[in-house]
């Protein structure tokens, strides 16, 4: 369920950057301020569910290779 969660928060960043790097429709107010702040909160998304997937497949290289000895 972490994994999916993670897999699908990132999908949501990358299509929210998409629109608002390649469709000016995709940003709000079409204001400036928004636009930085929709970019961030995106990029903010991307981060933290890479750094989840990371964090999952660490975990679990880690403990299988530990159950293994």
């Amino acid at each position: 369920m972490l994994k999916t969660q993670a897999l699908a928060d990132k999908a949501k960043a990358l299509l929210t950057l998409d629109l608002l790097t390649a469709n000016a429709a995709g940003i709000g107010d079409h204001s400036t301020g928004d636009y930085y702040k929709n970019a961030d909160e995106a990029l903010t998304m991307l981060v933290d569910a890479n750094d989840k997937l990371n964090a999952l497949e660490s975990w679990y290289k880690d403990t299988a290779a530990t159950e293994r000895l």
